[in-house]
């Protein structure tokens, strides 16, 4: 992906390869310091957007649940406190 591509645009996997790939680049500490906070700045959205994607994809998940009468249904894995 291309740091010119809006973060709330990719998906999961896209912004966390992009986020992969900032994280190598900081780690290699040859980057110029103002590229480097650019990098940081976007990786923080980076991040930020896929706790929210993955809080999404939670909340669809249900969970299969059986009754003593043996139906079947669904409920939310984790219910809404």
């Amino acid at each position: 992906m291309n740091a010119a591509t809006p973060v709330e645009t990719l998906s999961f996997e896209d912004a966390l390869g992009e986020l992969e790939g900032i994280v190598k680049t900081l780690e290699t500490g040859q980057t110029k310091l103002e590229d480097s906070i650019g990098q940081y700045e976007r990786g923080i959205a980076l991040k930020n957007h896929c706790e929210k994607k993955l809080r999404e994809a939670q909340a669809k998940i249900e969970k299969i649940t059986v009754g003593s009468d043996g139906s079947v249904s669904t409920a939310p894995l984790d219910p809404p406190q």
